[in-house]
């Protein structure tokens, strides 16, 4: 069931999202070769404690066979797509293509935005062509965020970028719905046809998160649990904005 939030509830996530926005911008000045990641996952945990947030990702996702979500960010590098956990062994090298995802909650709302960085010079052509389209594939998916538009208009725009360039989109993760829990319905694929699913409304609140391969879209999941991969081992890029649904467009809420 779709949860359509109050403009006071909208007012909660918009801060959510200033503080998820600070955070990345305080992450990515810390991004240089040889940093762990458990170096860059403490500098987000600290500026969000500092805000009066909670790290929405710590202590995220039990299930049998899987622990908790141990760290306040995601950190995947090359063909890691998302939700690798960082580490104190785990450095960044030089050409790295660096995805970091970041969430917030403030006063029982959550943020959710990702970027890709290549740390220093990119390693190719192609990697410096798979981040720039990823996040022209984001940009697209929102464009298509207005009342009286239907939900897969936002994955048809993505997908239309990413495979226009010669890449994939993950099929197997989704962008979501976002309030008071991370993962709320509706779910919205990057992929599809347009014109389809519910209609968009004011109040709607969801997370547009193109995931797109070099290779193939297939992807498989590291014995951590966590940490998803591309199947074919091939570079994936990560982009994420939370995004309200205006009287007479959108807002995106994690805008930096």
């Amino acid at each position: 069931m779709i949860i359509y939030k109050s403009p006071e509830e909208v007012d909660k996530m918009r801060l959510a999202g200033r503080i998820v926005a600070g955070t990345i911008d305080r992450v990515l000045a810390a991004v240089r070769p040889n940093i762990t990641t458990a170096e860059l996952d403490d500098v987000a945990e600290t500026y969000i404690r500092e805000q009066g947030a909670t790290p929405s990702f710590k202590g995220y996702g039990a299930a049998p066979g899987r622990v908790p979500f141990p760290a306040s960010i995601c950190t995947s590098i090359n063909q890691e797509i998302v939700h690798g956990i960082p580490s104190a062994e785990r450095t960044v090298a030089e050409g790295d293509l660096l995805k970091l995802d970041f969430g917030a909650i403030w006063e029982g709302f959550q943020g959710d935005s990702a970027v890709t960085v290549i740390v220093g010079e990119p390693a190719s052509a192609e990697a410096d062509k798979l981040v720039r389209v990823t996040e022209e594939a984001l940009e697209a998916g929102i464009s298509q965020i207005r009342p009286g538009g239907r939900l897969s208009d936002i994955g048809a725009a993505v997908e239309q970028v990413a495979r226009g360039a010669g890449f994939e989109v993950v099929r197997e993760y989704v962008g979501h719905g976002i309030g008071r829990n991370m993962h709320e319905d509706p779910q919205i694929p990057n992929y599809g046809r347009p014109g389809r699913g519910p209609v968009m409304k004011p109040g709607l609140v969801v997370a547009v998160e193109p995931m797109v391969n070099a290779g193939g879209w297939e992807t498989s999941v590291l014995p951590d649990g966590w940490t998803v991969v591309t199947g074919d081992g091939s570079l994936s890029a990560h982009f994420e904005h939370t995004i309200a649904v205006t009287e007479d467009g959108h807002e995106v809420l994690t805008a930096r």
